[in-house]
């Protein structure tokens, strides 16, 4: 049955609309792979010596025990961000004499052998092979930790994965976790309560008695059946459909008729922004990364990278266009393929998307003003990135929209959703901010800062005063890629 679940999904990638950008992303996130997997060989080769130079004093086992707590924690944190659940289209299924369970394990064991579960046997294993010839500890010892160390790195794989079932609806619920664990790091952090210590002295006591390693394996095999009953148990089709609604929400946006031509194109992206809980998110997400120069401008260090800076300004007041302008014209993909029927100036839609994208640039960047505390060369800095980002980055945003494929379903829950998106699709934004990065620094190395800065915001008013071309050019590549847009939309898989 599991192989006839792959061939499933086999013939669905090679079918589906989008075929030739799912594999050129595949190609890319091979070579990403590739690197991150000599990366991690690298590591595990170099941990022994690192840690015997760095702490001659303690045997580098004991060491590494230390923080194998940190590590599960940053692979928890790392696999919330990047990992996307896997999934496969089980309505069809629910109808055909396949039991459950089955379909079930299918899920699970498919978490179970991604390149994620991979890459830390490239670290694990070095590390055993050097224990065993650098060290007296018994060789069932070693292989005890190695086997307790990768059940708790699986075990992590299956946490997140009934973090994200279970709080995908209730954010609020998770709170409680996220409090715990910034107590538990602040009293890390202030030698309260050494929490990585007493871990790492359990993992001593695991090597001195190997059978131990049972503990990690049962705690797996309990997350393993319970994801396996909570997914059973949604096992059905009107368990997607949602409660009855406790409010409308009639907001109308009248006043932005007065913007002529593209008001109601604005009125419906500022409707759907505002009943949908997705799109919503990016409004919110916008304001909190406003505190993202806290954690640079304060720092001297910086002052002498300010190429950084680029970096800062570009993301700070380009945050939303980012987070909103990647998905266009996915947000319209349930009534897109209407839209496109109708007598509706194509141009107009375009140029309202760059109306709602550009004041939202403008805001984000009104709101960076108080950052001229740490000097008025950052506040510059942020308004030539501003400029650069309306002129520049917009059109590139709005280009790659044309090939877009996959549609958003609106009404999921925008927490921990990463539907049509994975480790791919979050580097879309990188050339965004990499290329003024790569043409700020030469300028600031062999020129001057100020000459930099002006050279940013001279493309971006470029951009500008070259908007009509540029939106015409836009435009055909629309058309072009109109009708596998559409057919794209109508695909409900993920």
């Amino acid at each position: 049955m599991f192989k006839h679940f792959i061939y499933l999904q086999w013939k669905a990638f090679f079918r589906s609309s989008s075929l030739g950008k799912s594999i050129g992303l595949k190609i890319l996130m091979g070579f990403l792979a590739i690197y991150f997997a000599v990366i991690f060989l690298l590591l595990g080769i170099g941990m022994y010596p690192l840690l015997t130079e760095f702490y001659p004093d303690q045997p580098p086992l004991h060491m590494a025990n230390r923080f194998v707590l940190l590590w599960l924690v940053m692979e928890l944190v790392f696999r919330f961000m990047l990992k996307t659940l896997p999934v496969m289209t089980v309505k069809p299924l629910l109808i055909a004499p396949i039991k459950k369970r089955k379909v079930v394990n299918y899920v699970l064991i498919k978490s179970l052998i991604s390149f994620y579960n991979l890459l830390p046997l490239l670290l694990i294993i070095p590390f055993g092979i050097f224990l065993s010839f650098k060290t007296e500890i018994a060789p069932l010892s070693i292989i005890g930790w190695m086997v307790a160390v990768y059940t708790l790195i699986l075990s992590v794989d299956y946490f997140n994965f009934l973090i994200k079932k279970k709080f995908t609806d209730n954010l609020k619920a998770l709170l409680p976790l996220v409090l715990i664990a910034a107590v538990l790091a602040a009293l890390e952090y202030f030698d309260v309560f050494r929490i990585t210590l007493y871990f790492g002295n359990g993992m001593d006591y695991l090597v001195e008695n190997p059978w131990l390693a049972i503990v990690p394996v049962l705690l797996f095999a309990a997350l393993y059946k319970l994801n396996q009953h909570n997914l059973e148990r949604r096992f059905y089709l009107d368990d997607s459909l949602g409660g009855p609604a406790k409010e409308v929400n009639t907001q109308e946006f009248n006043w932005v008729r007065r913007f002529g031509d593209i008001a109601p194109f604005l009125q419906l992206d500022l409707k759907l922004i505002w009943r949908n809980k997705r799109p919503k998110t990016t409004i919110f997400l916008s304001l909190i990364i406003m505190g993202y120069g806290l954690i640079f401008y304060p720092q001297d260090t910086y002052e002498s990278m300010r190429t950084m800076y680029v970096f800062v300004g570009i993301f700070m007041t380009g945050i939303f266009m980012i987070n909103f302008g990647q998905f266009i014209p996915a947000w319209d993909a349930t009534y897109y393929s209407m839209m496109m029927s109708q007598n509706i100036p194509l141009k107009k839609y375009l140029a309202s998307k760059v109306g709602l994208i550009t004041f939202s640039i403008v805001v984000l960047t009104i709101l960076t003003t108080p950052y001229v505390y740490f000097g008025t060369h950052i506040l510059v800095m942020n308004i030539a990135c501003a400029i650069y980002n309306i002129g520049v980055n917009v059109p590139i945003l709005l280009y790659t929209g044309s090939f877009n494929r996959k549609r958003i379903e609106l009404e999921k829950s925008p927490f921990m959703n990463y539907q049509g998106t994975g480790a791919a699709q979050w580097l879309v934004g990188i050339p965004l901010m990499l290329i003024p990065v790569a043409i700020f620094w030469p300028l600031t190395r062999w020129v001057s800062y100020e000459v930099g800065v002006a050279v940013l915001a001279g493309l971006g008013l470029l951009g500008i005063i070259l908007r009509g071309p540029i939106m015409d050019f836009i435009e055909r590549a629309y058309r072009k890629n109109k009708y596998a847009m559409i057919e794209g939309f109508k695909q409900t898989g993920e």
